[in-house]
């Protein structure tokens, strides 16, 4: 490929006040209007500081703008070109964004999780957001740290990764058929132990998932909650099972958990081959073969007798590589293994049950994606303010996930940065004609027919000439 003129030939001017980067904007802002984002706002956030005034309308101004590729308080700076003023009102500066995220507080933000839980129940109501949800569904919990700079930034610390910066808990949703979606999420300082907090955010985040549809109107369907060793607590287990769901938690090896492995019958053991090979994170190697086994098991038996709990432990091992430096050829005495345990009281078959925790890395995607966006940056040196970005940032993840599952089937398993060059991140040009206003977008675009589904769906069908 290469330009079909020459350098000479060619001129450049910004002069079109017609034109604009991401038509797409227009189908997801509407379909945010369907599930009252703005009426939310207006119903739950009371921020009383001057500089909060017109919640409803600055909201989905910050939403719509990291919908469109924003991940910065200046960037929000892209809403406002072309014919963007025409299509949308309610446009606001950045600065004027800036000065209302700092207007948050902690409860102001508590606040914002309620807009983003009641948002989320009316876009799974208004798409097929979790197809399958009332049969089979699980929820993940699982924390980052995001890097930051400057001294100026409340909250930063070293956590357990080495890396300065300030930590999001994260709970998504997802079903066998559905990509996941984000229940709930807090910001803690850098330096939160992983599990501070989870069980109050796991709460939330299954109550939120009730309304969106979760196990049926009867709560019939099953519910597994998956996480790392890092969540494995008691308060995690009792939430969980005060949520009507069952769990599937990574065990950390301890005295007792090492002597219920010990305790496996060597005919216990049932050969698997994985058809695809996994990454082991401790040897840092593809796997493709491995064993399994369980045992009936009773943890944290260091409280008291009433908080016991009694379920399977579920435990694959691998054998260990020689070490490095063995001379070749040099056989070994007896077979070593590593074990990976999960204490679980899922009602599913072993190879079932193991099979479906490790489904728990589904949220590494969620992180990466929410990374490669919105939280690239954590934008403020206020800690509330950072809070409410990223609270905003999970609302325009679940919008744009929504969006695409109205657009196709690719679209609805599609990766945020895909959805937004795809189907929002359109050129189109504005027209007016007989009062009625008109997107042309580009000829030949691929995905036309996902963005004229996209568009029929959350705006109406073209109206016949």
């Amino acid at each position: 490929m290469r330009l079909s003129h020459g350098s000479p030939a060619l001129s450049a001017r910004f002069d079109d006040p017609n034109l604009m980067s991401a038509g797409g904007l227009t189908p997801v802002l509407a379909l945010a209007a369907q599930c009252r984002l703005g009426g939310l706002v207006a119903d739950k956030l009371t921020l009383k500081d001057p500089g909060g005034v017109n919640a409803a309308i600055k909201v989905p101004a910050l939403v719509a703008g990291m919908v469109a590729g924003a991940d910065s308080i200046a960037d929000m700076d892209l809403l406002r070109h072309g014919g963007m003023a025409r299509l949308f009102t309610g446009i606001r500066a950045p600065s004027t964004l800036g000065t209302f995220l700092r207007a948050f507080t902690f409860g102001h933000v508590r606040q914002l999780d309620s807009v983003a839980a009641a948002l989320l129940t009316g876009l799974a109501a208004a798409a097929p957001l979790l197809p399958g949800a009332e049969q089979v569904s699980y929820l993940d919990v699982d924390d980052t740290v995001r890097e930051v700079h400057g001294y100026a930034k409340q909250g930063a610390g070293f956590g357990y990764s080495g890396v300065r910066g300030l930590n999001a808990l994260l709970a998504t949703i997802s079903t066998p058929l559905a990509a996941p979606v984000i229940a709930a999420a807090r910001l803690r300082k850098g330096s939160a132990y992983s599990p501070r907090g989870a069980a109050g955010l796991l709460t939330d985040a299954l109550r939120t998932s009730r309304a969106a549809g979760v196990g049926g109107s009867d709560r019939a369907g099953l519910v597994i909650v998956r996480a790392d060793s890092a969540y494995y607590t008691h308060d995690m287990v009792a939430a969980a099972r005060r949520g009507g769901a069952r769990f599937s938690i990574t065990a950390k090896m301890t005295a007792t958990v090492k002597a219920a492995i010990a305790g496996i019958d060597e005919s216990a053991w049932t050969p698997i081959h994985y058809p695809r090979a996994i990454f082991d994170e401790d040897q840092q190697r593809w796997i493709s073969d491995a064993e399994v086994a369980e045992v009936g098991f009773t943890a944290f038996t260091s409280r008291r007798q009433a908080e016991h709990v009694t379920a399977r432990l579920i435990v694959r091992r691998v054998k260990r590589l020689p070490a490095a430096g063995t001379p070749a050829g040099q056989g070994e005495l007896f077979t070593a293994h590593r074990h990976h345990a999960v204490f679980t009281d899922s009602p599913l078959a072993l190879l079932e049950a193991e099979t479906s925790h490790r489904g728990h890395a589904i949220v590494e995607q969620v992180i990466a994606d929410l990374k490669n966006g919105p939280l690239a940056h954590l934008p403020s040196g206020n800690f509330a303010a950072n809070s409410a970005w990223l609270v905003l940032a999970t609302m325009a993840f679940n919008l744009t996930r929504a969006a695409g599952t109205l657009a196709s089937t690719f679209h609805a398993r599609a990766t945020t940065a895909t959805l937004r060059s795809q189907l929002i991140g359109v050129p189109a040009r504005l027209a007016r004609s007989g009062r009625r206003l008109r997107l042309h977008l580009p000829r030949d675009w691929p995905w036309e027919q996902a963005w004229r589904r996209l568009f029929d769906a959350t705006c109406g069908p073209p109206t016949p000439a």
